[in-house]
C-alpha cells in the first residue's frame, strides 16, 4: 500500500533523509525507530505532502504522495497524528475532533458516525467532549489527537511519537488503542523512541539513523537484535 523508494529530503545544504526505502502493507503496524534528529518527522512531513523530497518517490496504492498538496493526501486516505499533538487548546474536544473531518465536511452523516466511533474507542472523551482540549491531561490530549486523525477516515495512519511525555500506564492505554485501530482495518506507520512499547505491537520495523535506514526486520528479529537491544531497549 505504501511504497517508498530512494527518498531523499534536503533542507538547504543539510540532508535530512538519504535514499530511504520502506513499505507498509495492508493491515500492518510498522514501527520506525530512531533517536531525535534521525529523520522520522521529516519522513512523515514528506508523506503528508508538507515537505517536498529532493529525489525519490513515495506512493500510496500507486498514487504519488509527494506533490506538495496535503489535502489531496488526506483525501486519498493518509492521515498524520503529529508529534506534540498540536491541538487547538481553547477549542472543545469535540470541535478539535470535527476539524479532523474537514476533508469530509459535506458528509455530515458520515462525520457523525466517525465521531461516535472515536468516542467508542476513547470512552473517557465522552464526558470531556465540551471541555477545552487544553484542560485535559497529556494522555487524554494524545487520545484526542489520535481521534482527530481518525476523523479523516484514513487507511494509513502516521503516528509520530504518540508516547512522548506520557506515563507508562497511559502509554499502554494509547498503544492498546492503536492496536484496536489497526484491527479495524487501518494500517499504521508508527515513529517511536519507546522501542519496547512500539515493538510490542508492531509486525515489522525499521531503524532510522542519520536519515538512513540502517536496519529492518520482523518484530522478533528487531527485539532480539543486539544493536537494537543496546541502543533502544537498554539491554
Amino acid at each position: 500500500m505504501l511504497d517508498i523508494q530512494d527518498l531523499s529530503v534536503r533542507y538547504g545544504h543539510f540532508t535530512a533523509l538519504q535514499q530511504v526505502n520502506l513499505t507498509v502493507q495492508a493491515g500492518e503496524i510498522v514501527v520506525l525507530l530512531g533517536a531525535n534528529g534521525a529523520g522520522k518527522s521529516t519522513l512523515f512531513r514528506t508523506l503528508s505532502g508538507l515537505q517536498r523530497p529532493s529525489s525519490g518517490r513515495a506512493t500510496w496504492n500507486g498514487t504519488p504522495l509527494t506533490g506538495g498538496r496535503p489535502e489531496f493526501n488526506v483525501a486519498r486516505g493518509v492521515a498524520q497524528c503529529p508529534e506534540g499533538r498540536l491541538l487547538f487548546p481553547e477549542l472543545s474536544v469535540e470541535k478539535n475532533l470535527r476539524l479532523g473531518a474537514y476533508v469530509h465536511r459535506h458528509d455530515a452523516a458520515g462525520t457523525a458516525r466517525e465521531l461516535e466511533r472515536v468516542y467508542e474507542l476513547f470512552p473517557a472523551m465522552v464526558e470531556k467532549r465540551h471541555a477545552p482540549a487544553g484542560s485535559l491531561s497529556g494522555g487524554q490530549q494524545q487520545m484526542v489527537a489520535i481521534g482527530r486523525s481518525l476523523m479523516a477516515r484514513p487507511q494509513l495512519l502516521l503516528l509520530d511519537e504518540p508516547s512522548l511525555g506520557l506515563a507508562p500506564l497511559v502509554v499502554e492505554q494509547v498503544f492498546e488503542a492503536v492496536q484496536r485501530v489497526n484491527a479495524a482495518g487501518v494500517s499504521v506507520l508508527l515513529a517511536e523512541q519507546n522501542a519496547f512499547a512500539a515493538l510490542g505491537i508492531a509486525h515489522r520495523g525499521y531503524v532510522l539513523e542519520g536519515g538512513r535506514v540502517t536496519l529492518q526486520g520482523s518484530q522478533r528479529d528487531l527485539m532480539t537484535d543486539d544493536r537494537v537491544r543496546s541502543a533502544y531497549l537498554g539491554v
